[in-house]
């Protein structure tokens, strides 16, 4: 069975599907970063958006 896109649609919009090529360049994206950095963040703190978005802000902020 292939996968139904529209039924994904308002649900769990809060949250990262790193297993989904289509949703990870997405919110890669959005948060201006890569979906290397995204899924790093994932491990790190989970699939919630605002504590990838916070993780993000974090480690690059940690780095200069």
């Amino acid at each position: 069975m292939s996968d139904n896109k529209s039924k994904s649609q308002g649900q769990d919009r809060d949250r990262i599907n790193v297993h989904q090529d289509y949703e990870l360049r997405d919110w890669a994206k959005s948060m201006h970063t890569t979906p290397e950095r995204v899924k790093e963040a994932v491990q790190a703190v989970g699939d919630r958006a605002d504590k990838v978005r916070e993780y993000l802000g974090q480690s690059d902020k940690g780095n200069h």
